[in-house]
């Protein structure tokens, strides 16, 4: 006779050692490229210049970025923004001192008119000094370790221990590994990556309490099954769900990824990493790390205080 009904019967947990086994790898790694090549950070954090000009018709950008390179500018950034006439320069910071700052834009201007056979108009002008970079990458990763202590915090109060602990692991779990993508790729990490890993830390946390959910409440029905068992049961009643919700978000991103251009490029891949990192340590990580720290039926069990009953009769 079965006692609960379920679409799957999938064996998550296990195969949960080699799961162990492929994030310890994938932590190793994450860490050990962060330690050595360190994050590619962009001009939010760097600081530098952004300048927006604007083409009387469209513009390839290999002929503007060639044009710059000559003109003795270096680590040069040239994207199309919003259309093939806007083009976003962006420089890393230059010699010169506040006259250089002063007259950057100028001097990119005039490059980019003489190396264009229609005119070429200065849309805006921003610069980003490197004492501001080094507060904004400082306040990000602030703003990040707070943010996974208040969700700490949070969990603790929801679940028993052994899942909030679960529960952050799988957190640090994304993040490390996020991170280590960018770090070892050397993609740029500016303002809209970190903002990405933010959305990450909620959507997973999101997917793992759905499951904690389920596990808690199979724990207190399933009196005969073993943690295993319930912990199985619980990841196959709630992986369509899980999938699905999955899915339709990375579809989401991946429309943003392809059609969004450059400007959210970093962004996008950012989100596409935690999405799947996430899933992935919803499924394993968090559950397989309550069942290291032996979590029981008798754990989850509210606690019956002594003499109750007797109180309670008249």
């Amino acid at each position: 006779m079965q006692i609960f009904k379920q679409t799957t019967t999938f064996d998550f947990m296990g195969k949960r050692h080699l799961a162990l086994v492929l994030s310890t790898i994938l932590i190793l790694v994450s860490l050990g490229s962060l330690v050595v090549k360190g994050l590619n950070f962009g001009l939010d954090f760097t600081g530098g210049t952004l300048i927006e000009v604007g083409y009387s018709r469209s513009v390839e950008l290999p002929a503007v970025r060639e044009a710059l390179e000559k003109a003795g500018f270096k680590d040069v950034v040239v994207q199309h923004f919003g259309t093939t006439r806007d083009v976003l320069v962006r420089l890393a910071p230059q010699e010169g001192g506040e006259q250089g700052k002063e007259t950057l834009g100028d001097r990119v201007l005039q490059v980019l008119r003489e190396a264009s056979d229609g005119p070429v108009e200065m849309r805006r002008q921003e610069f980003v000094g490197p004492q501001v970079g080094e507060e904004l990458r400082d306040d990000g990763g602030l703003a990040m370790l707070i943010a996974l202590a208040f969700i700490l915090v949070y969990v603790m109060a929801r679940f028993e221990y052994r899942l909030a602990l679960g529960s952050v692991g799988a957190l640090f779990h994304d993040v490390i590994i996020t991170l280590g993508a960018f770090s070892l790729f050397q993609w740029e990490f500016d303002l809209t990556v970190l903002a990405a890993i933010l959305a990450v830390i909620g959507y997973s946390l999101n997917d793992t309490i759905v499951v904690f959910d389920r596990l808690r409440e199979n724990f207190r029905k399933l009196r005969k099954a073993s943690p295993v068992e319930v912990a199985n049961i619980s990841i196959n009643e709630t992986l369509s769900r899980t999938l699905m919700t999955s899915f339709t978000t990375v579809l989401v991103v991946l429309a943003m990824f392809f059609l969004g251009g450059k400007l959210i490029h970093a962004f996008s891949l950012a989100l596409i990493i935690g999405i799947v990192v996430g899933t992935y340590s919803s499924i394993y990580v968090a559950s397989s790390a309550a069942l290291a720290l032996k979590i029981t039926r008798a754990s989850l069990m509210p606690v019956q205080k002594e003499g109750a009953d007797q109180g309670a009769s008249p």
